[in-house]
């Protein structure tokens, strides 16, 4: 006879990445749904403009499921890395939301496991009339700390996505990451401006 043993129950976060994000950065501005075919609904939330005029736009949803490896026979529904991403943009550009939901269904949609490093190519522009097409995602922690769940389950990750001129997407894959985030500093780059050039790539 066999005992099967049940594992865990799967948990859905985002009540307390909403709360969490609200801490870090207010009541939200505004807030938009996407649903795309064979994938959990994605929302995007809107806080500020801060004493700065800078707009950050969150996910929330992205974060319901672990990401799971693209070569694993079974995805572990509680075990995982969890994530959610942040743009920061002066001024605000509201056309973001549908595009910045595209990337969070990737996991979803493509299997990926998002990692800082990582290169999110949208193959159009970021928001309207933006000389973007793809983001670096960077490092979590720093603008948002990491959201502790119950064990056995995973942190959720709040990765912010650093907009890429194509030149810079195409760089980045010949270069990498850390040498694109160098010429960024050294020429004092100020990634939240919505209408930046490529910095000079060398």
């Amino acid at each position: 006879m066999f005992d099967f043993t049940p594992g865990p129950e799967p948990v859905d976060p985002t009540p307390q990445v909403e709360a969490h994000l609200t801490t870090a950065f207010g009541d939200p501005s505004g807030r938009a749904g996407v649903t795309f075919v064979g994938t959990d609904r994605i929302e995007v939330l809107r806080f500020g403009p801060d004493g700065a005029g800078v707009v950050r736009y969150a996910t929330l949803g992205m974060a319901r499921a672990p990401m799971a490896d693209p070569g694993a026979a079974l995805a572990d529904p509680v075990q995982g890395p969890r994530a959610e991403l942040i743009l920061s943009v002066r001024g605000g550009h509201d056309s973001v939301l549908r595009p910045l939901a595209v990337l969070a269904s990737t996991p979803q949609v493509e299997g990926l496991v998002i990692t800082p490093g990582a290169s999110l190519d949208l193959g159009g522009p970021l928001w309207e009339g933006a000389a973007f097409h793809a983001v670096l995602v960077a490092e979590s922690g720093g603008l948002v700390p990491d959201l502790p769940l119950t064990a056995p389950a995973d942190p959720v990750h709040f990765f912010p996505v650093l907009p890429m001129t194509p030149a810079e997407a195409a760089w980045k894959r010949a270069q990498g990451a850390e040498a694109l985030q160098e010429q960024w500093l050294r020429h004092g780059t100020d990634l939240r401006d919505p209408t930046r050039r490529a910095v000079p790539l060398g």
